[in-house]
């Protein structure tokens, strides 16, 4: 259900040579530079997520109420999961590892995920459900973990290559090849930075000794571009230009940790700051956006005022708004948009929540806010594209490159009790 702008102007974005185009910007790759990374989680039943918690619940009581066939054709059985799999718990959770044949205990609390750019949803964090619940990045997501998440590329995209997140992301990708997931720290507590080896020691003798793991995060925000090889991240020849860099990608995490972490909750200037004007009706079948008015439309449903960077915001060539909007429309039943879900994923608001409405005007000061640091991006990429080198062959003179293989394994928790398959225990 794409939306569109209303008044016959066109829509689409012009796209920067930079981003995208034949052979793509120069430097070291973000694979090197911070070198684990995780695939992108694979759910095998989408009815284990939702936009609202109290579908997942409901979800889970129908569930385990059901019995024979019933229960089996609910569950919906994959190859990586059945009723009778053994699987051992989620790291960091607490849930049952009983074969969920058996299981009719209460539901799991619902966890807040990322899924996909921007889109804050729930998940059921039950292993028994998952296939590929990726356990090495629940294993390293603590209060102190920042995950970078790598979105899949588009020819001529002028949208971000990356995005940040404290919360923990499934790596969905709107369009395009999905990307990684890199979380910052490869063990719990913030200790021991996901970087090529030998690499901070270079950017501090290049840089100055206040660059941290967190600083080389916020330049990767900033710089990171998508190319045919994978994302690049062209490095400065002067520490001028890193600093401002680095400055920039601060701005770009602040935004992005939407006010958790005790950072400033994003927030457009006063008479800026989008309001709703017509309440959302209980199904909204539309979302469009008048330009002229900078009115975004919900079915009659009005909100406003909505910066058209908001509206055009996209990511992977697909635009954040609409798809915010679709996943929403699928699970309140909304005509044409999921009204043939079958089974649990049945199971769903009867009407717009009105907790949806208050994330939307979130999720549009977010992308507003975004696009405003857009310009700068581009003149970033365009200073490092128009300078001397892009630090690739610096790196490779030091040593940082290439990079080992076991810096790209997960680091061994030795310390770390987990529970396996039927309550038994594993030191890892």
């Amino acid at each position: 259900m794409p939306g569109k702008a209303a008044g016959g102007e066109d829509d689409t974005v012009a796209a920067p040579a930079a981003a995208g185009s034949g052979e793509g910007p120069h430097g070291p790759l973000l694979d090197d530079l911070m070198p684990w990374s995780v695939r992108p989680l694979r759910t095998g039943r989408a009815w284990v997520t939702a936009p609202d918690a109290a579908s997942l619940r409901a979800r889970w009581d129908r569930l385990v109420r059901a019995s024979g066939e019933e229960r089996e054709r609910l569950f919906a059985p994959t190859r990586a999961r059945t009723q009778r799999s053994a699987v051992a718990a989620l790291p960091g959770r607490s849930g049952a590892t009983g074969r969920f044949a058996r299981e009719a205990g209460p539901c799991p609390e619902p966890v807040r995920v990322l899924h996909g750019p921007y889109d804050e949803q729930w998940l059921l964090p039950d292993h028994r459900l998952i296939d590929m619940a990726r356990p090495e990045l629940w294993r390293v997501a603590d209060g102190h973990q920042l995950f970078l998440v790598e979105h899949g590329r588009v020819p001529h995209d002028p949208g971000p290559a990356v995005s940040v997140t404290t919360l923990l992301p499934d790596g969905h990708s709107p369009a395009g090849r999905p990307g990684r997931v890199r979380p910052l720290y490869r063990r719990p507590g913030g200790l021991e930075p996901n970087l090529a080896p030998g690499l901070l020691p270079v950017l501090r003798a290049r840089y100055g000794d206040e660059v941290t793991a967190e600083s080389v995060l916020a330049w990767v925000l900033a710089a990171a571009r998508p190319a045919p090889a994978g994302c690049v991240v062209p490095l400065p020849a002067d520490a001028g230009r890193w600093a401002e860099g680095v400055g920039l990608g601060r701005e770009l995490l602040r935004l992005q940790l939407r006010g958790t972490r005790g950072a400033e909750r994003p927030r457009l200037p006063g008479g800026q700051r989008p309001y709703v004007r017509a309440a959302v009706p209980p199904v909204p079948a539309s979302l469009s956006y008048e330009a002229g008015e900078r009115v975004l439309a919900l079915g009659t449903g009005r909100v406003s005022p909505v910066p058209a960077g908001a509206w055009d915001f996209r990511v992977s060539g697909v635009r954040v708004l609409d798809l915010w909007f679709e996943r929403r429309a699928a699970a309140c039943g909304a005509p044409g948009a999921g009204a043939d879900a079958a089974g649990l994923e049945a199971v769903r608001p009867r009407a717009w929540p009105q907790e949806w409405t208050s994330e939307l005007l979130d999720l549009v000061t977010l992308l507003a806010l975004l696009a405003e640091l857009r310009p700068r991006q581009e003149a970033l990429a365009g200073a490092l594209a128009a300078g001397p080198g892009s630090g690739e062959d610096g790196l490779r003179e030091a040593g940082v490159l290439p990079v080992g293989e076991a810096a790209r394994r997960p680091a061994s928790v030795l310390d770390h009790q987990e529970e396996g398959p039927d309550g038994q225990f594993a030191l890892l």
